[in-house]
């Protein structure tokens, strides 16, 4: 076998990869919404909330934001199977390991060299979903497994086993990354005593043993009391003599409230840092499915919950560990807007994407709340948020190039020459940054190389005249409806038409990559590996789409 082989997980349709259309981003200035008044100078104004289907969403944000993504967190629509009874589980399966893989890929793009990913899933896919995060990002960047406490009792109806935990995979860009450490706790600082009154306050006792041998481990020691000690059989003193005896006059040995004890080196209250982030988080430390109802409830009061949303003090801890005030923060299944709510109240910039309606009936009247400091639940009170700051609401331009009536692809009439302008320097790579001055110089890549875009035809004199302008000492690619002449003549042009420069590029036209459970064939009507229909879904308000509508938060 010629071939080299590696060990992978494989599904149905893994090969297929979508060619995603670049979409620019239009603001609606009428949803975007900012504080009347700067509440401090940690205020942040540029935050996102995005409309729309989140694969696109992401490659849309890609350009911008490659790399500068301190923290993902997302919560995908766990495929319980409760949607997919009626169809065939492996084509369930592989269609939600495919939609995975798709936005994982971006997503990870995103994310600075600094930066974390954090997943949460139940056990349903989590085994699928860690081997496939290992492929994408790299065995060496696996960090933990963390287990999160969600339920507060027991569900007596369950058939075999009631579930109390769910899962957040974390996983970093390179294995350089370290979490920082929490603020110690009451319950942590509880542990430590001052029985004998040490003026250098409360202590822990520890173990002078160790398990490694020391080459001046090996002695007897008498206490107060004449009492001798020595190692247990297989261990050593932890220090040597000499250091013992010293710590011991200087009061930092306890010998026990009698003298008879073996003795302990004290392990001062003032001397320990922050807390080691721990992989198991229960309930009381981050609250619960239930608390995060109730915090819901508080902010929709007339209205029916989310199914699963996340306690805000399950993303303060998420944040606290991954980020620091200011950096980005992006969560692409924004579902009921919490890590908006957290980022926002910790002083973190976010990003959020959602599909579904509920970003107009619930993500922004929330944000809002959160804005003018109306919201008193979460984490308000534990992180002093009083408001301040602001977001803008985009939604994804329509595609680029739409079929006429003869099934050709041509330019969408929606969009105008500043929209054109700035989708056109998306896909060729550069920077949208049209000039006040300078007609044709609608975006750069580098300092003298620029890109003008007209749906005009260009004859010999205005491609002459382009070349003059633009000088021996900068170059300019023209992106025009058609032109006339030897493109050749101007070694500083490069002169393209369009449509046609970018007919091939992505899959145009399609709206919604989301899973719509409806369009998936009933088991039965089609062979179990045959690939799903990936033709645009039609959103309907009565069924959400498995990953437009975030299914988990």
């Amino acid at each position: 076998m010629n071939r080299k082989q590696k060990l992978e997980l494989t599904w149905i349709g893994k090969e297929n990869r979508p060619k995603l259309e670049p979409r620019i981003l239009l603001e609606d200035p009428e949803r975007s919404y900012h504080a009347s008044l700067r509440v401090s100078q940690g205020d942040h104004f540029d935050n996102r909330l995005i409309f729309g289907d989140n694969l696109l969403a992401l490659k849309a944000l890609e350009q911008e934001f490659a790399g500068k993504v301190k923290c993902i967190y997302i919560d995908p629509p766990y495929n319980t199977g409760s949607a997919f009874e009626h169809y065939d589980d492996g084509l369930e399966h592989s269609v939600w390991m495919g939609m995975m893989r798709d936005r994982i890929v971006l997503l990870r793009r995103l994310l600075s060299e600094d930066g974390s990913i954090w997943i949460t899933i139940d056990d349903t896919e989590v085994h699928y979903l860690k081997v496939m995060c290992d492929e994408l990002f790299g065995r060496e960047n696996f960090v933990a497994s963390v287990v999160w406490e969600k339920a507060d009792s027991p569900r007596n109806s369950a058939r075999q086993f009631s579930t109390d935990h769910d899962y957040v995979l974390v996983y970093s860009k390179t294995p350089s990354w370290l979490p920082r450490r929490l603020p110690r706790t009451e319950e942590a600082n509880a542990i430590y005593s001052n029985p004998d009154h040490d003026p250098r306050g409360a202590w822990l006792p520890g173990d002078p043993y160790a398990n490694k041998p020391y080459s001046k481990g090996q002695y007897s020691i008498a206490g107060p009391t004449g009492r001798v000690f020595t190692p247990p059989p297989g261990r050593y003193w932890r220090i040597s003599e000499e250091r013992l005896r010293e710590l011991d006059a200087d009061g930092r040995i306890w010998w026990g409230p009698k003298g008879d004890a073996r003795p302990s080196i004290k392990r001062y209250l003032t001397d320990v840092s922050e807390l080691v982030v721990r992989t198991l988080w229960t309930k009381e430390e981050v609250g619960s499915n239930r608390t995060s109802k109730n915090e819901m409830r508080a902010l929709f009061p007339a209205e029916s919950t989310f199914d699963t949303p996340k306690p805000e003090r399950l993303l303060e801890r998420v944040l606290r560990i991954a980020t620091d005030p200011g950096d980005f923060v992006l969560d692409s299944f924004a579902g009921s807007g919490t890590t908006g709510a957290v980022a926002h109240k910790m002083g973190r910039r976010w990003i959020m994407v959602e599909l579904g309606e509920h970003i107009h009936t619930h993500i922004i009247p929330r944000m809002r709340k959160v804005v003018n400091g109306d919201d008193p639940g979460g984490i308000t009170k534990a992180v002093g948020w009083k408001g301040g700051g602001g977001f803008r609401y985009f939604r994804l331009a329509p595609s680029l190039l739409q079929k006429d009536r003869w099934g050709q692809l041509v330019i969408n009439p929606e969009f105008n020459g500043a929209m054109l302008a700035e989708a056109m320097c998306k896909l060729e790579g550069f920077t949208y940054a049209p000039s006040d001055t300078v007609y044709w110089q609608h975006g750069r890549s580098t300092e003298s190389d620029y890109i003008y875009v007209t749906t005009q035809h260009l004859g010999p004199d205005q491609l002459a005249q382009l070349s003059d302008e633009v000088g021996d000492n900068r170059t300019l690619l023209v992106l025009c409806a058609a032109f006339r002449g030897d493109d050749t003549r101007y070694p500083n042009l490069t002169v393209k038409k369009i449509p046609k420069q970018v007919l091939s590029r992505c899959e145009w036209g399609r709206d919604d990559y989301s899973l719509n459970v409806q369009n998936l064939p009933a088991a039965g009507t089609e062979p179990a590996d045959a690939a799903p229909e990936r033709g645009p879904a039609r959103r309907r308000n009565t069924q959400p789409s498995l990953f437009g509508a975030e299914g988990g938060e």
